[in-house]
This record gives structure tokens, sequence and C-alpha cells, in this order.
């Protein structure tokens, strides 16, 4: 056989076609990620997917955790940044609409993406995870707010993108087979007199789209980013 069923096929046949680069390793990695989740990643699969000695990985990544780091890199990379669009708030859209992408087609990594970083320091996480954070507060800058503004901004952005991709990819549905959205979603548990409102939006979540809410959430925090920014707390 060739694969596993929870994994994706072992390929040798890289080892004559191809040369054993640091780009192959990582794309191999972000394949296995993709198909069974980072848990599934190790030296040993790795090797077995390029059909090399796990060794010779050592070449190119000291171990697991700078593949994890590469990889990271190398999904950051695909998030594009126009630091020289005139309008800001169109630009935070499509990166954000980008990231939400990102985040759909590798939703194994975003875990990753999103609560690796908290327990890095910002000079020790890999440079191309920094890229976009450099180029956001670029194009904020140019537009003529201070940096301290621009990473409020972005600081404001990326939390709202995390939690929407994170709520997005949750399974939410407890009983596919029920036919009503207050069944299918497991809200009967809840105790009518604590929750009436919960209970009564059953249809309103059931119904989730992650296009509309990200749309809906961006027209929010756009809005509110559009007008002067606060200089600080308010004083009690």
């Amino acid at each position: 056989m060739n694969g596993t069923r929870d994994g994706p096929p072992v390929d040798g046949s890289r080892t004559h076609h191809s040369p054993l680069t640091r780009a192959a390793v990582l794309a191999a990695a972000l394949e296995i990620i993709d198909a069974g989740g980072v848990d599934r990643l190790s030296m040993r699969r790795l090797g077995d997917m390029l059909g090399r000695d796990p060794m010779a990985l050592y070449r190119h990544a000291a171990n697991k955790a700078a593949v994890l780091d590469g990889v990271a890199e190398l999904i950051w990379a695909q998030l594009t940044v126009d630091t020289s669009d005139p309008d800001w708030r169109h630009q935070l859209r499509l990166i954000a609409r980008d990231f939400r992408r990102i985040a759909v087609d590798h939703p194994h990594m975003v875990p990753l993406l999103v609560t690796h970083p908290l327990a890095t320091p910002l000079g020790l996480r890999p440079v191309g995870t920094l890229r976009p954070l450099e180029h956001i507060l670029s194009l904020l800058t140019k537009a003529d707010f201070t940096g301290t503004d621009a990473l409020h901004i972005y600081r404001a952005l990326f939390g709202f993108l995390y939690g929407h991709v994170l709520t997005e990819l949750q399974e939410i549905v407890e009983r596919p087979e029920e036919p009503t959205d207050l069944l299918r979603l497991g809200l009967y548990r809840l105790p009518v007199g604590e929750f009436p409102l919960l209970r009564s939006l059953a249809s309103e979540l059931a119904a989730y789209d992650g296009v509309e809410e990200l749309e809906r959430g961006l027209d929010i925090l756009l809005t509110g980013l559009a007008g002067p920014l606060p200089s600080g707390p308010e004083s009690a």
C-alpha cells in the first residue's frame, strides 16, 4: 500500500524526481497536517512522505518544532498586503477575506497560527510570521496613523479575525439528523427559564454563514476605526 487511511499517501518517487529542499520538506509537512492535523506530523512520517531517510530532513529543520515554524511561515506568506493601497479600509477588508480563505483551506493550522504565537515572544518568532504585521503597520502609517494607533488597529482586526475563524471552524451541530434547529444544536439541554434568548435564536445560530458574518463584523469594526481614535483609556 502507498498510504494509510488517516494520512496522505507515501510517494517515494519524489526521491528520484525532485531534490530535497526546505521548500519541499515544508510543503510535504503542510500536506500531512492538512490531511490529519498537527499531531499526525512526525519526522518519520515526513521522511516516508518524501521517500527519504528521516535523518536527511535534519539538514533542513532541526526538529518537528522547527518544521512547524516553517509551515507557519509558509501559511503567513499566503497573506497578501498591498502597502501602497490608498484606501486602508478597503485593504484591511481584503486582508481579512484572505485570512479567512487561508483558515478555511488549512483548518488544522488555525490553532497553531492563533495560539502558538501567544506563548512566543515577538523577537523569537519566525520572521516570516511577522511580515504581515510589519506590512499592515506600513499600510496604516502611510494613511497618517501613528505607529501606536496602527498597532491598536492591527490588534483589533486580528483579535476579531482569530475569534471569527475559530467560531466558524468549530463543530456546532450535535445531532444533524434532528428536524428542528433547537434539537440539532443541542439547545434543548438548556433550562428554558435561564436561557430564553439563546434558545429562541436556534434558527439564527444554525444558519451561521462564515462569509456573511465576516462582512458584518468588518462593517462594524471598520466603521468604528474610521472615526478619530481615543487617545487612551477614559478616566473614571
